[in-house]
């Protein structure tokens, strides 16, 4: 992986973390600042949430657990746009249940935000 691909890949990582560790209740302006206006998630029971749905999640999300990313990468779709693979554990539950999730990131007026999400337990 070329220098200029790791950079890329940890700052797509950098805001998949941002988005899930930041306290979005002190900081609502992430919210804008990551999630695109159109932004939808399919969760991990297979149920299709909007934008509000999910900001009344990470709103009320617990602010002390550290989600732990593993194997996390990146495809390009576009010019614009990226897939990010990964699976999300808790710190406890390193070795077994967690997520495999997928997100599309697209580059808008000089930022990347979230557009898509979807979380698939691991058992």
């Amino acid at each position: 992986m070329s220098v200029w691909n790791y950079v890329f890949v940890k700052q797509i990582q950098q805001l998949e973390l941002k988005l899930l560790q930041s306290d979005l209740a002190a900081h609502p302006e992430l919210i804008d600042e990551l999630l695109a206006e159109n932004f939808e998630e399919v969760d991990s029971n297979g149920e299709i949430r909007t934008r509000n749905d999910v900001i009344d999640w990470l709103l009320h999300k617990d602010k002390h657990i550290q989600w732990t990313f593993k194997d996390f990468r990146i495809k390009a779709l576009t010019d614009d746009m990226v897939l990010a693979i990964y699976s999300l554990h808790k710190p406890d539950c390193m070795n077994g249940a967690g997520s495999t999730r997928t997100s599309i990131w697209q580059y808008r007026k000089n930022q990347w935000k979230m557009v898509f999400h979807q979380a698939s337990r691991k058992n």
